[in-house]
C-alpha cells in the first residue's frame, strides 16, 4: 500500500468463466467491484482470452466479431492476453476445443504481485489452489469471483469468495432488464439467510449496489449495502427441498416485488435456482442446450451472433 492507496489486481480465467455459467459476464461491472474500495487503485487488470486462430483466418465474421468484442474490453481499460485455441476429437467422435490459460495466469499474477496488496482471481479452477496460498504467503489478499463449477477447495482458500450472480448487473437476470436491479419489478439474485420451516416462509437477502462494505451483511444496519425479501414457500420451486434451507450455497433468482402489508418491505416471487456450490442438484433450472453445448467446448456451439453482439454492446457501455 502506498500513500494509503491499496494497489488491486484482477485477473480473468475468460475461458473457465465463459463455460461456466459467466458468458456475458461485464467488465465494467466486474472493474466498478474490484474498485470498490474507496482508496483503491486497479494497477492491473488483465483477462486471458481463447481465440481459435485458424478460424480468425477462414472467418472474416468471426474475426470482425472477436476484434471488435475485444476492443470493446480494451476500451474500458483491460489487457487482454490470448490464448490459441486448440480442437481435439473424443471418444464418441465429437469436436473439442480447449485453450488452457493457468500457466500463463499463473506466472503473470506472481510476477505482477511484488507491487499489489489484493489480488482478485476471477476463475472457479481449482488448480489456482497453490497460486492463492503463494499469494498469501507473500502478503496479498486474495479473493475470487467466480458463477458456476467452482472449486470448493478454491472457495476455502481465498480470504473471500464472491458469486458473480449476487453481483449486481455482473450478468443479465432472466426477466426485464430494462428494470434496473434492485427496484421493484426488477428480476435479481440472493441466498436465503433465514427459513421458518413449521410456518413455510423465510427471507432471501440480496445486494442492491457495489460497495466497500460488503461485511455488513446485517440488513438493520443503516450502512448495509444488502436489504432482505420475505418468501413463501409457494414461491419456491417445487423440486427444491426446503430442508437445505438456510444455504448460502443456493442462488436464488427471483421478481422483486413490494410488500402489501410491510411498509418499506420486499416480497420475493417466482424463485428459481440458478447455481448450488454445495455439489447438489436439487431445484436448479435447466440449462438451455446450447449452453450445455458450449460448456463441453463443441466445435459450432458457440454464441451466436445476436448474443455476441449483445455482449458487445453491454461490455462497452459503462453506465
Amino acid at each position: 500500500m502506498s500513500n494509503g492507496e491499496l494497489h488491486i489486481g484482477v485477473y480473468v480465467d475468460a475461458e473457465n468463466i465463459r463455460y461456466n455459467g459467466g458468458y456475458s459476464m461485464r467488465y465494467d461491472i466486474l472493474r466498478r467491484f474490484a474498485g470498490r474500495e474507496g482508496e483503491a487503485r486497479l494497477l492491473r487488470l488483465n483477462t486471458y482470452m481463447a481465440v481459435d486462430g485458424e478460424r480468425m483466418k477462414r472467418d472474416r465474421e468471426y474475426r470482425e466479431r472477436i476484434r471488435g468484442y475485444q476492443q470493446a474490453v480494451r476500451d474500458l481499460g483491460w489487457k487482454i492476453i490470448e490464448k490459441p485455441v486448440r480442437w481435439f476429437v473424443d471418444e464418441e467422435g465429437n469436436s473439442m476445443s480447449k485453450a488452457n490459460a493457468d500457466l500463463d495466469l499463473a506466472v503473470d499474477v506472481m510476477l505482477q504481485s511484488e507491487r499489489l496488496d489484493q489480488v482478485l482471481l476471477v476463475t472457479g479452477d481449482g488448480d489456482f489452489l497453490q497460486v492463492v496460498r503463494a499469494l498469501q504467503n507473500k502478503g496479498c489478499r486474495v479473493e475470487v469471483l467466480a458463477f458456476r463449477n467452482v472449486s470448493r477447495e478454491l472457495q476455502h482458500e481465498a480470504d473471500a469468495f464472491y458469486s458473480g450472480y449476487l453481483v449486481p448487473g455482473l450478468i443479465p437476470s432472466r426477466g426485464d432488464v430494462r428494470v434496473p436491479w434492485g427496484e421493484m419489478g426488477s428480476r435479481i439474485r440472493g441466498i436465503c439467510i433465514r427459513w421458518e420451516a413449521d410456518r413455510g416462509f423465510g427471507f432471501i437477502r440480496f445486494l442492491t449496489a457495489i460497495s466497500a462494505r460488503l461485511w455488513v451483511t446485517d440488513t438493520r444496519q443503516e450502512d448495509s449495502p444488502y436489504e432482505s425479501a420475505f418468501v413463501h414457500i409457494s414461491d419456491l420451486p417445487r423440486e427444491l427441498d426446503t430442508d437445505d434451507l438456510p444455504s448460502r450455497d443456493i442462488i436464488l433468482e427471483f421478481d422483486l416485488e413490494s410488500s402489501e402489508t410491510e411498509k418499506g418491505g420486499f416480497i420475493a416471487r417466482r424463485c428459481t435456482v440458478v447455481n448450488r456450490y454445495d455439489g447438489r442438484t436439487g431445484g436448479l433450472a435447466k440449462l438451455p442446450d446450447r449452453v450445455v453445448a458450449m460448456e463441453r467446448g463443441e466445435e459450432g456451439a458457440g454464441p451466436s451472433l445476436e448474443g455476441e453482439a449483445e455482449e458487445i454492446e453491454a461490455v462497452a457501455d459503462p453506465s
